[in-house]
């Protein structure tokens, strides 16, 4: 399917989603790798982790029209070699996502909406966030707030934060897409976000800049 979104927002940043039905062959073809990245790609011993490690890179190249070499620090937060660009990855199931930035920090995340979330709920909501009663919407509401905590987690270099604790999300009515706002308060930081979501088939995007 590949490229499903190529979106520019505010200034330099970039916004990618890219569809995977690509196979692993197609997808390396369209990529030069230093020999350190085919190292790390041929040190997966899971053959979907392959397809979606190239899938980034592939993404990556469509949108910023060039090739980029990602690494991570000991957080695990993604950063391109020379720190040319800011950059949030998130993927799940056949869908990949990137933001990208010169100037501006980034968070993103993606998640399919499938499993049933709400048994996980009291670990990641807070006693001053809002979820619907309406069983309909319920499951819907709590993917934004994780996914938007999941952003926030992300522009914050994942430090010091704990999704219950440190990050609050405001009360609002779930839409197919909008806005919210999102409190980050640790030790490093009291500031508030403004978070942008939206869906595509059965997958919910957050993101947010800085």
């Amino acid at each position: 399917m590949g490229l499903l979104i190529k979106q520019y927002i505010e200034d330099d940043c970039v916004l990618g989603i890219w569809e995977v039905k690509e196979d692993y062959d197609y997808l390396f073809s369209r990529l030069s790798l230093l020999p350190e990245e085919i190292k790390t790609l041929n040190s997966f011993q899971n053959h979907l982790r392959s397809i979606e490690w190239l899938s980034v890179r592939v993404l990556l190249k469509e949108i910023a029209g060039k090739s980029l070499s990602v690494y991570y620090n000991g957080n695990r937060k993604p950063f391109i070699r020379g720190n040319s660009y800011n950059v949030s990855i998130s993927h799940s199931r056949d869908f990949t996502s990137v933001l990208l930035s010169k100037k501006r920090k980034v968070g993103i995340d993606l998640e399919y909406m499938s499993h049933r979330i709400s048994n996980i709920e009291s670990k990641f909501i807070n006693e001053n966030e809002v979820i619907t009663r309406n069983s309909s919407r319920k499951k819907y509401h709590l993917y934004i707030h994780w996914c938007a905590k999941e952003a926030l987690y992300k522009i914050c270099d994942k430090q010091d934060i704990n999704f219950k604790k440190n990050l609050t999300i405001e009360p609002f009515v779930p839409k197919e897409k909008g806005f919210i706002n999102g409190w980050v308060n640790n030790k490093y930081m009291d500031e508030k976000f403004q978070l942008y979501y939206f869906t595509i088939k059965n997958y919910i995007i957050v993101w947010t800049i800085r």
